[in-house]
């Protein structure tokens, strides 16, 4: 699909070859506090869960994509779209690289960037948003770059290893 198709990576659905792709993320736990997760995630889970992946969006009300580099069927991240809300047209983002040495390469902006342009265009939503920890420079400016605003902060929102943190809610709406 074009759309989900940039210069240096492209977009595509999950495949059981991904289960140990998968397991690895959702295990990590230095991710757990941005994602909400508190136990974790058997293979046969996930197992189940890819089994189901091929639900339409309308059913599910969730879409996770496989961020690969061009070239490779290999996934490098993980790109989310939750709480898809087809009455009111908005949708909430998630987007996740799994290795340091992937980051800061542009590879989470041109994934970004293809997700708003399939959402806008495809799915024709009037909205998406996405949850940031204010600690969370790095998704901050990732988001902030594509037009996403603060629209507020939920305090104490996620408890910590040391406490609770802020969470700001950023807010896109299509224009168009």
């Amino acid at each position: 699909m074009v759309t989900l198709t940039g210069n240096t990576v492209y977009l595509r659905a999950l495949e059981p070859e991904d289960l140990e792709f998968i397991y690895a993320i959702e295990n990590h736990e230095p991710a757990w506090e941005v994602s909400n997760t508190q136990t974790p995630y058997s293979r046969f889970l996930i197992r189940q869960y890819l089994a189901n992946a091929h639900q339409d969006i309308y059913e599910a009300k969730q879409l996770r994509l496989a961020i690969c580099k061009t070239g490779s069927s290999d996934a490098i991240g993980l790109i989310d779209l939750f709480d898809f809300d087809p009455a009111n047209q908005r949708a909430g983002v998630g987007i996740i690289i799994k290795d340091d040495g992937e980051r800061s390469k542009g590879v989470g902006k041109e994934a970004l960037g293809l997700l708003i342009n399939y959402t806008f265009t495809h799915l024709r939503l009037h909205q998406l948003y996405a949850n940031i920890g204010l600690h969370n420079a790095a998704s901050i400016r990732l988001f902030s770059n594509f037009g996403f605003v603060e629209i507020g902060i939920k305090k104490d929102w996620n408890r910590t290893k040391t406490g609770y943190a802020d969470e700001a809610m950023y807010q896109l709406i299509n224009t168009n």
